[in-house]
């Protein structure tokens, strides 16, 4: 794919009170490589109402994504492992995650892998959508 063809996605940082902000794992590990693509997923298939954040720049401290957090319509933690490094970072600047999910939690085990499952991702983006949806 060219940078021609590339999908742009809506500025989240002018739109965040619009949109369901997801944070991601993204861990060196099957569980972490799930939750990345289940970010990217849900952000390619419905870029109007989710968007993919950069959780290393809310723990690093960048305001401007501070505040793209804390305008987030809903802030979505997608955790790996059972370490919730996502909804950890957001705790100690003082968040909450409307939701939080865990994929070692959707059957998915944990292996020393950048490896992962396509089935697996489609699974649980299917099932993080629906349970967002209805609220």
């Amino acid at each position: 794919m060219t940078k021609e063809n590339w999908q742009r996605l809506p500025g989240c940082h002018q739109k965040a009170d619009n949109l369901d902000i997801i944070l991601v794992c993204d861990g060196a590990a099957s569980v972490g490589q799930v939750g990345h693509e289940v970010g990217v997923k849900l952000t390619k298939v419905m870029p109007q109402e989710f968007r993919l954040c950069c959780l290393a720049a809310i723990a690093a401290g960048s305001k401007l994504h501070l505040e793209l957090a804390q305008k987030a319509k809903k802030l979505i933690a997608i955790n790996g492992c059972g370490n919730k490094c996502v909804t950890k970072i957001l705790e100690q600047r003082g968040m909450k995650p409307t939701y939080e999910f865990n994929i070692v939690e959707e059957d998915v085990e944990k292996v020393p892998t950048l490896d992962f499952d396509e089935a697996d991702v489609d699974r649980i983006a299917t099932k993080i959508a629906q349970t967002i949806a209805k609220g």
